[in-house]
């Protein structure tokens, strides 16, 4: 299992906006973090002492990062990715900072190339689907 300090060293995002503490489980085309910053009063995301469901969007996100860096191994340099757009996202939670336990993260890599992906995620807590749609990543953008 892949911790947190190797997560941050991975992604752009560090300190408190590292938001996933562990890799379960990925393959070529599908990764599962797990997250317990959702209950942290630090957490970045948080507006008006909440976490809204939403924010689990950047969490799929920060799983999708990783998963990337997992697939262009330990020596290649993290690329930059940026989220172009998100669809048929469903809500099945208002927020996340009041779910018991650990968060599970889950991307799937449904299509893309060498600068455009497709992920299908889902965050998942308490044993239920907290949100899910899909996402389109575009890296180095700045190159096309």
């Amino acid at each position: 299992m892949l911790n947190r300090d190797w997560i941050a060293a991975h992604i752009p995002h560090h300190g408190d906006m590292c938001l996933l503490d562990a890799v379960m489980e990925w393959s070529e085309t599908a990764i599962a973090c797990s997250a317990a910053s959702h209950a942290d009063a630090r957490n970045p995301l948080r507006a008006d002492g909440r976490l809204g469901a939403a924010a689990g969007i950047e969490y799929a996100a920060q799983a999708m990062a990783v998963h990337g860096a997992l697939i262009a191994g330990d020596d290649a340099p993290p690329r930059q990715g940026y989220l172009a757009s998100v669809r048929s996202v469903t809500l099945h939670a208002a927020r996340l900072d009041d779910v018991a336990g650990p968060l599970e993260v889950r991307a799937e890599r449904l299509s893309g190339d060498g600068n455009h992906i497709l992920y299908q995620f889902s965050v998942t807590g308490d044993g239920r689907c907290l949100l899910e749609g899909r996402a389109a990543v575009v890296l180095d953008a700045e190159a096309l």
